[in-house]
């Protein structure tokens, strides 16, 4: 495991994707435990695309296959979906402060959802992680594994690093009801923007 392979992986676990977004609004809207458990979800749907990586099925969702094709417009729904939520604020950001808080499972289910459903992540494991593995040594199966692994953990503290700071913001954002709205709508744009940019991949 090199320098190169870490710094890489920082800057991919920190530019903002499906992941990073769920778990800043759910930070936002219900506090730092939420967004923390959000983290986690988002951070657990990465070992089936990492498991698929290493055994090699990821060939079966090369971009224009049907396996590809069907799971991509899975995720397309779903985040469209999640756009409309927010929108319609049943969301992941309710502006009712005095609302009961979303169960840590459905929190959880939701972050799990939005990267299993997302076959780039799979696409990106294997044009990633050969990168700095060797596809012909010997133990590149477990190599590639430590290293995915290494990447989840990255992903897991980048992740919850947002959800804290969107739980410290939490009071300050909610009590402006204008940036409230606009942070609502913000959501559901880069929700909308990232299911339009899925949906992009099976043309």
């Amino acid at each position: 495991m090199t320098i190169a392979f870490l710094l890489t992986t920082l800057v991919v676990v920190i530019t903002p994707g499906t992941g990073v977004v769920y778990t800043l609004a759910t930070g936002l809207s219900a506090g730092r435990r939420a967004g923390l458990v959000a983290a986690a979800g988002s951070t657990v749907s990465l070992v089936p695309h990492l498991v698929a990586a290493v055994t090699g099925l990821a060939a079966l969702l090369r971009a224009g296959t049907p396996a590809f094709r069907v799971v991509t417009w899975l995720g397309v729904a779903y985040l469209l979906w999640m756009a409309w939520a927010a929108l319609r604020d049943r969301g992941p950001l309710p502006v009712d402060d005095h609302r009961p808080p979303r169960p840590a499972g459905r929190l959880f289910r939701d972050g799990v959802l939005l990267n299993l459903l997302n076959p780039k992540v799979t696409v990106f494991f294997v044009a990633f992680l050969p990168q700095f593995v060797p596809p012909d040594a010997p133990d590149a199966p477990v190599r590639m594994l430590v290293c995915g692994l290494v990447f989840m953990l990255a992903t897991l503290v980048v992740f919850a690093g947002y959800a804290l700071l969107a739980g410290a913001l939490r009071r300050r954002v909610l009590a402006r009801p204008r940036l409230t709205t606009l942070l609502r709508h913000g959501f559901a744009g880069s929700f909308l923007a990232l299911g339009l940019g899925l949906a992009l991949t099976t043309r």
